[in-house]
């Protein structure tokens, strides 16, 4: 960047700092939680079901003294051994007369209270279910509505020759919620994406989601009919959504299953839709049957001997091109299956089952690396988890099999070792063949198959204000992967330091380092696989000189090698601006982003405030600014108003995107609206 774009940029920072934020404080907790996500989520990812339960409880907190293990996992704040810690605590010493007893609990430090306190509470009053008929009116309801485009024309809505977009730019969505003491809800979304038509002759809107659920005390403890989501185990056989995985909290290794929950995302591929229910059978025991029916979208060809064949399963949603609206939801998919669990004081264990059908059978490509690649009509999957935990350490574990095919386990230990140092430690192996369409597990492909892995993670604390966390994950694939003609082996390590001398200052300094072996790119006349090497160097600064205002620095430098090449550095730097007034009905938040990458391999990952239930993760690369505004206003009546506008500034290219998304010029920039009334 020139010096006479520097001394522009940097005072315009200081002068934005003047204006306001969407979300400040009353959702910075949710922002840090979507932060951790957004390390190692893919792009353009949907957290809506994420933000929208962190939001309930920051507006109806948990009373820590009423949730159980189950609820207490919804934070995504607590690991499950400070989770058994406190269930323990409370059991032993009676119900908590203040959030700071948290302070006696074995592994709750200063920094885990602090991020716990937005959403929790002691000694709230018992609450009595109304009578039917009271229902609709001291329920709770909320309407939500949508709408956002680009602004700039991309190709693929010109008047080609060829493939182009059949529908409108517009991306709408319209949302209903109802909730009633979290006891009872029933939930409707209907979305559109941008190139999809607005109204369609079968469905109307391109996509809709329904669900109607109970959640009770007695012998049924939950109920869902429509769309939900099944998270078990350690997301081996059936987890549905999304899981921590790897990340910043070395404890998160550990999947935090929820069990049966209605389906609330605007996501058009990782659920379930048919009904399901838990069923408590006395003395620890439950019972969960589930059936689903639905139609995916998929790519069908015809076979030598005129059979139907499915090639893929299509994972976008995106109907927008002739191709993409034929392969729409042509292949039917029937999921029948139960599991069954135990829950004692001290010891956890479950048993799954379930079978999938597919209206067309499977069949594998002809390359090497498809050897092992499900063929058939129909999976079958069955899994065994177990979790004991016991003083200050915490056991827990999945063995998995699918029919026909291989096995996968993952075994892992929590301790408390000290006051200031905790561990995990976590072993999984992962066989060539095992199959499972809704696996979610610890490991460094988007399946659980073809990896072998042993990981160790570390956190210490040598004073309240000071907090260090590290890992290293070493990982073989001993079988072919896509672009790796032999088998293959890699490692990543992290290491990270929070400093916070008070409540108004946050200092992260993080240094992350993978290693990974892939096939010479094309035209390379080296033999053998060659190393492809990352690193990302950050620090991190959150300052809030007072209640109203809010800054947030963020510097970050990686790097990408591969083979023996001299490799490529890119470069990133962002100011947030925050503000929300003690009184008034205008808030808002602002961001200000250079970014200098020689290609998308050196890329930076960064976390996107956006409108209500909207965050998501970007991918900054090229050389250029990146800048936004969001604003809110709260009207009286219940309602309340979002707008946003995102824009990309390029300096080294006169076109961007490629295909159909392709726009002319140097800006790419995006506007949206959203209206929410709640009674």
């Amino acid at each position: 960047m020139s010096g006479k774009k520097k001394l522009f940029i940097y005072p315009l920072c200081l002068l934005f700092g003047f204006f306001g934020r969407l979300k400040a404080q009353e959702t910075g907790p949710v922002r840090d939680i979507l932060e951790q996500l957004a390390e190692n989520g893919p792009e353009d990812s949907d957290w809506s079901s994420v933000t929208e339960q962190l939001s309930f409880y920051l507006d109806h907190p948990m009373d820590l003294n009423r949730a159980g293990p189950e609820q207490l996992k919804e934070l995504m704040i607590l690991s499950l051994l400070q989770i058994s810690s406190l269930t323990d605590y409370i059991r032993l010493h009676g119900p908590l007369k203040d959030i700071l007893e948290l302070q006696a609990v074995s592994g709750f430090d200063p920094g885990v209270i602090t991020r716990l306190k937005p959403f929790v509470t002691v000694g709230l009053p018992a609450i009595a279910l109304l009578p039917p008929a009271k229902l609709y009116q001291d329920g709770r309801h909320e309407l939500m509505l949508r709408y956002g485009r680009t602004l700039q024309t991309q190709k693929g809505f010109t008047d080609l020759p060829g493939s182009r977009y059949l529908g409108s730019p517009e991306r709408f969505m319209l949302r209903y919620r109802y909730e009633y003491q979290k006891t009872l809800s029933a939930g409707l979304t209907a979305e559109k994406d941008a190139g999809e038509y607005w109204l369609k002759r079968k469905s109307g809107m391109d996509h809709l989601s329904f669900h109607i659920a109970w959640k009770g005390k007695g012998a049924l403890h939950r109920l869902n009919a429509g769309d939900y989501s099944l998270q078990f185990g350690q997301g081996l056989a059936l987890w549905s959504g999304f899981a921590l995985g790897k990340g910043t909290d070395v404890t998160a290794v550990a999947a935090k299953s929820t069990g049966l929950h209605p389906y609330r995302s605007t996501g058009e591929v990782s659920y379930f839709r048919g009904i399901a229910g838990t069923f408590n059978l006395g003395t620890g025991f439950s019972f969960t049957p589930f059936f689903s029916l639905r139609n995916l979208d998929a790519s069908i060809k015809t076979d030598s001997t005129g059979q139907a064949t499915v090639q893929n399963i299509g994972a976008s949603g995106l109907h927008r091109t002739p191709s993409e609206l034929k392969n729409e939801r042509n292949l039917q998919q029937m999921i029948y299956g139960s599991i069954w669990q135990y829950a004692g004081r001290h010891l956890e264990f479950g048993i799954t089952g379930y079978s999938s059908r597919y209206g067309h059978r499977f069949v594998t490509g002809t390359q090497a690396y498809n050897r092992f690649a499900f063929t058939g009509h129909q999976l079958v999957n069955t899994s065994a988890c177990y979790s004991y935990a016991l003083n200050s350490t915490y056991l827990f574990g999945e063995t998995a099999y699918s029919q026909d095919g291989g096995w996968a386990f993952l075994n892992g230990v929590m301790s408390t070792i000290s006051g200031k140092v905790s561990a995990v430690l976590l072993l999984r192996s992962y066989d060539r063949d095992y199959h499972s369409f809704f696996s979610n597990a610890v490991g460094e492909g988007t399946e659980a198959a073809n990896e072998r892995g042993i990981y160790l993670g570390v956190n210490y604390r040598p004073a309240p204000n000071l907090m260090f966390s590290m890992y290293g994950d070493y990982f073989q694939f001993p079988g072919l992967k896509y672009r790796i003609s032999k088998a293959s082996e890699g490692h990543e390590l992290l290491s990270q330091a929070i400093f916070s001398p008070g409540k108004k200052f946050r200092l992260t300094l993080r240094y992350k380092q993978e290693t990974k072996q892939q096939d010479p790119d094309a035209g390379n006349t080296v033999t053998g696989l060659q190393n492809v090497d990352t690193q990302n160097f950050r620090t991190d600064w959150n300052w809030q000189p007072a209640r109203q205002t809010a800054f947030h620095q963020r510097a970050e430098l990686s790097r990408y090698r591969k083979g023996n090449t001299s490799g490529e550095t890119g470069y990133m730097v962002l100011q947030d601006f925050d503000y929300t007034p003690k009184t008034g009905p205008v808030s808002g938040n602002i961001r200000l982003a250079w970014f200098s990458t020689p290609s998308y391999n050196s890329r930076v990952y960064v976390y996107e405030d956006d409108v209500l239930y909207a965050g998501t993760s970007a991918a900054y690369y090229g050389r250029g600014l990146r800048y936004f505004l969001n604003l809110r206003y709260r009207f009286r009546n219940g309602a309340d108003l979002w707008v946003r506008y995102a824009c990309y500034q390029y300096m080294d290219r006169k076109t961007i995107g490629s295909g159909l998304d392709e726009i002319r010029g140097s800006r790419k920039s995006d506007v949206k609206f959203q209206v929410r009334y709640r009674l």
